[in-house]
């Protein structure tokens, strides 16, 4: 009954998961204003975002060892997104499964171990590429509607040159890779209070 209950979330927990996705957030939000510099930075986003959204994904991870942790944080990173009305649905089809696979990592790998952790971050770093999947998903509508968001001819002549199923995976293993170079640098700043919390 008690090893039951220590898996619940509690409420300490939900304000742990609320402040870590809120500076992953913040860290998203950066980034995407870089991508507006040039379409090449908009389409490395997930990678450059991993890269620095380790820390606060694997403290989430540390703090909060129990299921659906992952899955409520990517859900309210995709919700906040959508709800931005910048982004399609799709960005909330990646993000919930992206989650899924983190989740069923955590949970294979029984929550502590520093490994299982930080897969479950590379499938996690994968869910912000619902931002652009749409380019190739269906290139012209979503055109359309990014410029009438104020993007200029120049930028989006460039992206277009740049949708190519090449490019896309590019874009999954660079995120992939710098995602797993994300957790090493975590792990080199945070690594007594993952030993602390029992991340090993």
């Amino acid at each position: 009954m008690q090893a039951t209950a220590s898996r619940e979330l509690r409420g300490k927990d939900l304000i742990t998961i609320g402040i870590f996705s809120a500076i992953y957030l913040v860290i998203n939000l950066i980034f995407h204003v870089m991508g507006g510099i040039h379409p090449i930075m908009w389409l490395m986003m997930p990678g450059l975002i991993a890269v620095f959204a380790s820390v606060p994904y694997l403290l989430m991870a540390s703090k909060v060892q129990k299921p659906f942790a992952v899955l409520i944080m990517g859900l309210i990173t995709g919700l906040i997104y959508f709800a931005t009305g910048m982004f399609t649905v799709v960005i909330l089809i990646t993000y919930a499964a992206a989650s899924v696979l983190a989740e069923t990592v955590r949970f294979i790998t029984k929550y502590k171990s520093f490994i299982g952790n930080a897969a479950s971050f590379v499938f996690y770093s994968l869910g912000i590429i619902g931002s652009f999947l749409p380019l190739w998903l269906f290139k012209d509508s979503f055109f359309a509607q990014i410029s009438q968001h104020g993007v200029s001819a120049e930028y989006l002549s460039v992206l277009s040159k740049l949708v190519t199923d090449g490019m896309l995976m590019v874009i999954i293993l660079v995120t992939m890779v710098l995602a797993i170079v994300g957790t090493l640098i975590a792990r080199a700043l945070f690594g007594k209070h993952f030993i602390k919390a029992g991340i090993v």
